[in-house]
Parts: C-alpha cells; sequence; structure tokens
C-alpha cells in the first residue's frame, strides 16, 4: 500500500485557498473537458485528498468521471479567494464518487464554503427553497498521484513534481470522421470569451491523466482560435482538447463561464483550437437572485435525475463499475 502523497508547502495554501478552480475529465474518445468549479477548500494534505463538490443536475460529468476516474484540477487564479501566492497548481488523481454522503459531511460542508460563499440563508423559506441544494451535494475525492508547481500563474518556466514524474508528451490522435475544423462559428465564440479574463486548454496526458494548461487567444479566423501556450505543455500534432473561460465576482456571484470541446493543432508556428461545440452558463450577479437560482436549479435537478432514471443509473454505476 503506497503512502499518500503530502502536496508541498508551496501548493498548500493555494489548495486551501481558491475561490473557483478548473476541472478536467476525460471522454471516451480521448479528449478532455474542462469546467470550473468552487472547492471551498477541500483538500486533506496527510491524506493526499482534494476534492470538489457537484450534482445529480450534471449527471454527464459523472457518469463520464465514474467510467474514467482521471482527474485533474487546476488551481489557476488567486482572484477572490484567500492565497497570496502567485504559483500554478495541478494536480493529478483519481476519483470517487460519493453519492450518499452523510449529515456530518453535508453539515461540514456548509461550515466551510461559508468564508467562500457567504453565510448561509436561513429560515422556513430559505431552508424549503435550498433544501435540495445543501443537501443533495455529490461529493468527488480525488487521491493524488502527482502535484506539479510552476512559479507564476502563466504556467511559464520550471516546473517542481511532487508524486509521480511528469510524463512524456502523447503522440497525435486520430482525427475524427468529420473533420478537424471547427464546427461552430467562430467569430462568435471568439466574441462570447472575449471578456472572461481565465481561459485554459486541458488534453488527455500520457498516463491517462487530464493536462490543464493556460493560454492566451491572441487571434482569430477560420480556422480557429489562435492560442500563445506555455512552452514544452502543449505536444506537437493534432488531438482532441477542451476548453474554458470564465469570469467570477465576490462568493462566485456573476460568475460566467463558457465550455468547448474540438480539435487541437500544434506546430512549430503555433497552436490553434478549433471549437466542435460551445456551452454557456452565466449566474445573476445579485446574491439573492443567485440563491434563489440554485435553490430552484437543484429541486429540478432532483426531479429530472428521478424521474428519468439518472440517480439509479449512476449508483449502479458507482457500485458496479462501468459494464466491458
Amino acid at each position: 500500500m503506497t503512502s499518500p502523497l503530502r502536496w508541498p508547502d508551496a501548493a498548500d495554501a493555494v489548495i486551501n485557498g481558491d475561490l473557483t478552480v478548473a476541472v478536467a475529465y476525460v471522454t471516451p474518445a480521448g479528449g478532455a473537458v474542462v469546467t470550473s468549479v468552487s472547492p471551498v477548500g477541500l483538500g486533506n494534505r496527510e491524506a493526499g485528498l482534494v476534492g470538489f463538490t457537484t450534482s445529480l443536475g450534471f449527471p454527464r460529468k459523472l457518469e463520464r468521471i465514474l467510467h474514467n476516474p482521471h482527474v485533474s484540477l487546476a488551481y489557476h487564479t488567486r482572484e477572490h479567494g484567500f492565497a497570496a501566492s502567485s504559483s500554478y497548481v495541478l494536480a493529478q488523481g483519481t476519483a470517487s464518487v460519493d453519492l450518499s454522503p452523510s449529515p456530518e459531511r453535508l453539515a461540514e460542508l456548509m461550515q466551510a464554503s461559508e468564508p467562500f460563499l457567504g453565510e448561509t440563508r436561513r429560515g422556513p423559506l430559505w431552508d424549503w427553497l435550498l433544501r435540495e441544494y445543501h443537501q443533495e451535494r455529490v461529493f468527488v475525492d480525488v487521491e493524488l498521484a502527482r502535484v506539479a508547481v510552476w512559479e507564476d500563474l502563466a504556467a511559464r518556466g520550471a516546473r517542481a513534481v511532487t508524486g509521480a514524474a511528469w510524463p512524456h508528451l502523447p503522440t497525435e490522435q486520430k482525427a475524427p470522421k468529420n473533420g478537424t475544423g471547427p464546427r461552430v462559428d467562430v467569430t462568435t465564440v471568439a466574441r462570447k470569451i472575449r471578456r472572461l479574463p481565465h481561459r485554459l486548454l486541458a488534453y488527455r496526458g500520457a498516463d491517462g491523466f487530464p493536462v490543464i494548461v493556460p493560454v492566451k487567444v491572441t487571434s482569430h479566423d477560420g480556422a480557429g482560435l489562435h492560442l500563445d501556450i506555455p512552452r514544452g505543455l502543449l505536444p506537437q500534432g493534432g488531438r482532441r482538447a477542451g476548453f474554458l473561460a470564465h469570469a467570477f465576482q465576490p462568493q462566485c456571484v456573476g460568475l460566467e463561464m463558457r465550455t468547448l470541446t474540438g480539435w487541437l493543432t500544434v506546430t512549430e508556428e503555433g497552436a490553434i483550437y478549433a471549437p466542435h461545440t460551445s456551452k454557456g452558463l452565466a449566474a445573476p450577479p445579485y446574491k439573492n437572485l443567485l440563491t434563489v437560482s440554485n435553490g430552484l436549479l437543484a429541486k429540478y435537478g432532483l426531479w429530472r435525475a428521478q424521474r428519468d432514471g439518472t440517480s439509479a443509473r449512476l449508483q449502479d454505476l458507482a457500485v458496479h463499475g462501468p459494464a466491458d
């Protein structure tokens, strides 16, 4: 039995203090999807575990993680959090999903979330409205295999690796049958992400763990988004990749996010990302309205998961694993 990975001091304040992080998981086709979550400091250094919560309202994410538990978290912005460090931290590991957390764990989560998300609304109406939001949470715990730390948030320069050695760069992937070019309007995508300052790209690494890389969009044309990338972190050739652009205000009020899937091509001349799908999410910039919205969405998500069999399917998958 191996000892838990104990991440370095340089990563500790970041893992405990970032308000929003990027999470990436692997798709059956060998790509990666990257989205943002608020982990509210969920991490146990002695146990080598980090994590986040989600809900049954996002079953696709949970199904993908249960099918392939290789997960990565990128602590990529100090905005509105508690860590003063300028380090970029990438944590990679194997996820397990707790679909039925204990009341004690849910209570601990509520207490841990208040410094990050604000005081929990209480009272008969709020308790009814937020019952599903607080009591039907799903925990994703990630047992870390590797933690990489760069001194700056752009992930440029040398990295310090704790745990498994950094793998070699993967070979290029086979092009999809429908072609590698953009399948959504690139100009529209570029316009929608222009006001979202945090941009990251994710791909499946050679050892199966997603690699999440901060990038800059320098321009766009009919071929896709042209990217400025950290040297040595994106492999040459073509591959499936996920893209995240997002913004958020204190306590995650005014959250806005756009997630893309597509095809990444890296050559000596540069990197181009051709988006194939584009999905957006925006939360209202007012605390009370956001809280009401979260409560209603959680109620609807649970009702839908019970009605269409998602809850039972996820429970079966968690217990028995994916079918061969």
